[in-house]
């Protein structure tokens, strides 16, 4: 059964500027929405490979270092509430858009080191995934479907922000709204991080 915390934490975390964002609105930016669709595959790549490596890595440690998982969970709420703040305190800065044209390669480099993999594989999929492979094919697809459009969002925000054409569809209205879903959402990850010790 997926959760809709599940969901939520994933709409919220891959809608949050970070590197691989960042990379693909400067993409809408520079070539446009249609030229930039062939990025998408590049980001899916990344983040599949690099869950599913951290995912079960961290299952087999866990074996042998049972603290493991809730200490992951605790450091990750940690690390949400950290992004929230972030998002806050600079949704008045502009995102710097100026980047070199954009390679399907970097992108996918840039997501398999992208912090948020780690995070997705250590606190947001569920114990389950890694132990199952039923779960892990539901919870896996599901990301990877939600992964698509909100790829899409970004490209289209790059291109968007230049035009100035919708005036509430801005960085500082984005990040702000962002930043008080996470906060939202990572109280319950904390709670179910302190009661499992």
């Amino acid at each position: 059964m997926v959760s809709f915390l599940f969901i939520g934490l994933i709409i919220t975390i891959l809608f949050t500027p970070g590197p691989t964002n960042t990379l693909l609105a400067s993409s809408g930016v520079q070539i446009g929405i249609k030229r930039s669709l062939k990025l998408i595959p590049s980001e899916v790549f990344g983040y599949l490979i690099a869950i599913t490596a951290w995912g079960f890595l961290l299952e087999s440690v866990s074996h042998f270092v049972s603290w493991l998982p809730p200490l992951l969970k605790l450091f990750s709420a940690a690390f949400i509430i950290y992004l929230a703040v972030k998002l806050w305190i600079t949704s008045t800065k502009e995102i710097d858009l100026n980047q070199p044209l954009i390679t399907s390669k970097a992108l996918f480099v840039a997501t398999l080191l992208n912090p948020k993999a780690i995070l997705f594989a250590s606190a947001i999929f569920p114990q389950t995934a890694w132990l199952v492979p039923q779960q892990y094919f539901i919870h896996m697809g599901l990301f990877l479907s939600l992964i698509t459009p909100i790829a899409f969002l970004w490209i289209a925000f790059g291109t968007m922000l230049i035009s100035n054409k919708i005036s509430w569809l801005n960085q500082r209205n984005l990040q702000r709204t962002a930043a008080y879903i996470l906060a939202f959402f990572a109280m319950p990850l904390a709670f179910s991080a302190i009661t499992s010790f």
